[in-house]
């Protein structure tokens, strides 16, 4: 059950730093031993409680980002064993919170603003003890608390964080501390009702990576590599003088031997800790920053590599899916999508770690799902952002905005005139990726509660059509960065932005319709299937020729016009084979840009052109896949070419090297190159098809499923191939083998040779 909110939203009086917050208590006499103890904590901004001088709970950036307006989460800390225990002198506990601006009060987007959310750092907690006899007493903050500046002088997301570590009390948050210097808190207008549950896992620490390499750089810098393009902070114990001050400014990315921080824009991403003359310990969790390099100035002494460690933070997501195959390159690839997921997972699922942007872009969103749903298990970790995409598009008239939670409502994009509204693929979410998580995970409920943004969008959709039944209206990102477009303008791209929006307005109009099958709701599925099909007679009647041609005749428009059901027969067979001929005319490497490649190589396999697919995959030279991977690359690019062949940085205003939308291929790898699909939601039966090509010899994955673990493996020696499967206990599996013939598997290992 939620809590009966008895706290306030409180904030400090007359502390411009990040803020400390506590309350001295004693526990009620005659109730007898303490039963339980929970402590419910959120806050405007990021929080750290403490209790008795120890850091309660191992979460950081809490509460995280949600749409503020309307959900605020809180998360809740089993605290019985502390408050329990006999506390300070005659008893006396310390309730304690560490505040930072977080996203509510830090700096967001690109256009340099902050406190869109709150003009100071707010904290909220409420302790609730029970005891033997039942008797509950809470301990909640109002304006009876006190407030201090902390060591934190400076802090935020894209900026960094400043410590002072002269300033330190490490006895702040426990009864051994003096009341000297601390003054008094405020209480913020807030109301309650917006405090909802954190349904999604928390963000923690997950690994410690060591520094690889310490050198001096050409200009006489101090560099540190260490050896993975990751999302978190720099961690160290030092001794040096009073007052000495380290600075750490993290990149991505090296050019021409020096830090590269140009695709930063206006992101300092940049700490500070200033020495107290003693052993200090720096960890700067109010901020994160997305790197593998950093420069290093005012160190004492000589820096070795084993000063210093990276610390990976991420939300907390169980990894479900394994891939593995002959191509080492490829394996790569696999592992960089890995990676570019779990630094974007942060809480908010986001384009990039690094830059001044780090936002809910629901275009990357809905392409990238299928292949995030196989990694991880983000079944609540998205439900949770489902629940903000509702609020939002509840509060705009059915518009699903470009990212959630919408704070581009204060920054406008600089495409777009007047006010936004729905757009292909990144609107398209609310119904795509619902679908993509019941077929992932089975779970009807989740899918019903999330079935009334995807309704309205598509009904909001309907309305935006033109009267010839295209959605050839209005603004459209359409096939977003086309390695063919100029660096300065990714929206240029070859692909017609009607045809791209039309097919999108029909897959969502299908996919709707199947949600509301699956829900019982026939008079819904009849509505959204007549749309689907007056989408579909508009789409061949003013964007396919007699002869096929679809128009704007690349790779992008014939990859969505068969993926997403727009032609059949014939027409669909002669769109295979223009399609084959585009991708083997650009030499195999990507034509396509944000919309057709997550869907061109399942295209190419879907009209019996799977060697062409391989091809596409397995090219190295620029723009492809594995041309970053022949870079070093470690994450997946925004852009083909983030990266140029010379060592240079792509000249464009927006390039990132960790951005998981182009690593939407993993998908097409794990369902075509190892052969795992779900058959029913939530692989209750799987389909098992793996299909060799492009020179492999061997390729493994598993997945955990809702059922147990389903796993594949298989070989080609001497023109033979063989498979080992293995199908959860409770369900079975449709094997389909290269060749075409099939057969059923039943729960148990098999070993398949043909």
């Amino acid at each position: 059950m939620p809590p009966t909110w008895q706290a306030a939203m409180i904030a400090a009086d007359d502390v411009e730093q990040a803020p400390l917050l506590r309350t001295r208590f004693t526990l009620e006499p005659g109730h007898g031993q303490v039963a339980s103890a929970v402590l419910h904590v959120s806050a405007l901004g990021v929080v750290e409680p403490w209790l008795d001088g120890e850091r309660v709970g191992d979460d950081v950036l809490s509460p995280g980002w949600s749409s503020y307006e309307w959900r605020l989460r809180h998360r809740s800390h089993d605290v019985t064993a502390a408050v329990g225990a006999s506390g300070g002198p005659d008893g006396e506990h310390v309730l304690g919170l560490a505040l930072g601006n977080g996203w509510a009060r830090g700096r967001l987007a690109w256009g340099g603003g902050s406190g869109y959310y709150a003009q100071e750092p707010g904290g909220l907690a409420q302790l609730e003890v029970t005891f033997a006899d039942g008797h509950t007493q809470v301990v909640a903050t109002d304006t009876t608390w006190r407030s201090h500046a902390s060591a934190v002088t400076a802090d935020d997301l894209y900026d960094g964080q400043s410590i002072d570590a002269r300033l330190h009390d490490p006895a702040w948050a426990s009864a051994a501390s003096g009341d000297e210097g601390w003054g008094g808190v405020h209480a913020l207008e807030f109301d309650t009702a917006r405090l909802t549950e954190h349904v999604g896992p928390p963000v923690r620490r997950q690994e410690v990576l060591p520094a690889r390499e310490v050198w001096t750089s050409p200009a006489g810098k101090t560099l540190v590599d260490f050896g993975q393009n990751l999302v978190g902070w720099i961690r160290f114990t030092v001794t040096g003088e009073a007052g000495q001050t380290i600075t750490l400014r993290h990149a991505e990315v090296l050019e021409h031997g020096e830090l590269g921080t140009r695709p930063l824009r206006s992101a300092e991403a940049t700490d500070t800790f200033v020495l107290s003359g003693g052993e200090d310990s720096f960890e700067p969790t109010f901020t994160f920053h997305g790197f593998r390099y950093a420069e290093v100035e005012g160190w004492p002494g000589e820096l070795r590599p084993q000063d210093l460690e990276a610390v990976v933070v991420h939300s907390e997501l169980t990894r479900t899916g394994e891939f593995e195959c002959s191509h080492e390159l490829v394996n790569q690839l696999h592992r960089n999508v890995v990676w570019g997921t779990r630094g974007n997972f942060l809480d908010v699922p986001t384009d990039c770690p690094q830059r001044d942007e780090r936002l809910g872009w629901t275009g990357d969103l809905a392409v990238f799902g299928p292949s995030a749903a196989y990694l991880y298990d983000v079944s609540d970790f998205l439900r949770d952002w489902l629940r903000d995409l509702d609020a939002e598009q509840a509060h705009d008239d059915g518009i699903v905005p470009y990212v959630v939670p919408n704070v581009l409502k204060w920054v406008p994009i600089r495409e777009q005139r007047g006010k936004p509204d729905s757009t292909s693929f990144w609107s398209d979410v609310a119904a795509w990726l619902p679908w993509t998580l019941y077929q992932a995970y089975g779970d009807r409920e989740a899918l019903a509660e999330a079935y009334p943004a995807a309704a309205a969008h598509v009904r909001h959709v309907a309305g935006l059509l033109s009267p010839t039944g295209l959605w050839d209206t209005g603004f459209q990102f359409a096939d977003w960065l086309d390695p063919d477009a100029p660096p300065d303008d990714p929206a240029a791209a070859k692909a017609d932005k009607g045809v791209v929006s039309t097919a999108a307005a029909h897959r969502s109009a299908r996919t709707t319709a199947d949600i509301a099958r699956v829900l019982g709701r026939e008079d819904d599925a009849a509505e959204f299937d007549a749309l689907a099909e007056r989408v579909r007679a508009a789409f061949l009647e003013h964007y396919v020729e007699a002869d096929g041609t679809v128009r704007s005749d690349c790779a992008t428009v014939y990859a969505l016009a068969i993926e997403f059901g727009l032609l059949a027969g014939e027409q669909r067979e002669r769109a295979g084979e223009r399609l084959a001929e585009l991708v083997a005319k650009a030499g195999y490497r990507v034509s396509t840009g944000f919309a057709g490649t997550p869907y061109v190589t399942d295209a190419l396999t879907s009209t019996g052109h799977l060697e062409d697919a391989y091809r596409l995959l397995l090219e190295e030279g620029c723009p492809s896949w594995l041309y970053p991977v022949t870079m070093g690359a470690t994450t997946i690019w925004e852009r083909w070419d983030s990266m140029l062949p010379d060592g240079t940085i792509n000249p464009g205003q927006m390039t990132s090297f960790n951005h998981y939308a182009l690593g939407a291929v993993a998908d097409w790898m794990h369902r075509v190159v190892v052969g795992i699909a779900p058959a029913e939601p939530g692989y209750a039966r799987a389909l098992i098809a793996p299909q060799p090509g492009g020179g492999l010899t061997w390729a493994k994955g598993a997945l955990q499923t809702p059922h147990g673990r389903l796993a594949v493996s298989w070989r080609l020696e001497d023109g033979a191939f063989s498979a080992d499967v293995t199908v959860p206990e409770g369900t079975s599996a449709l094997l389909r083998l290269p060749d075409g013939s099939e057969r059923e598997l039943t729960a148990g290992e098999h070993a398949v040779r043909a």
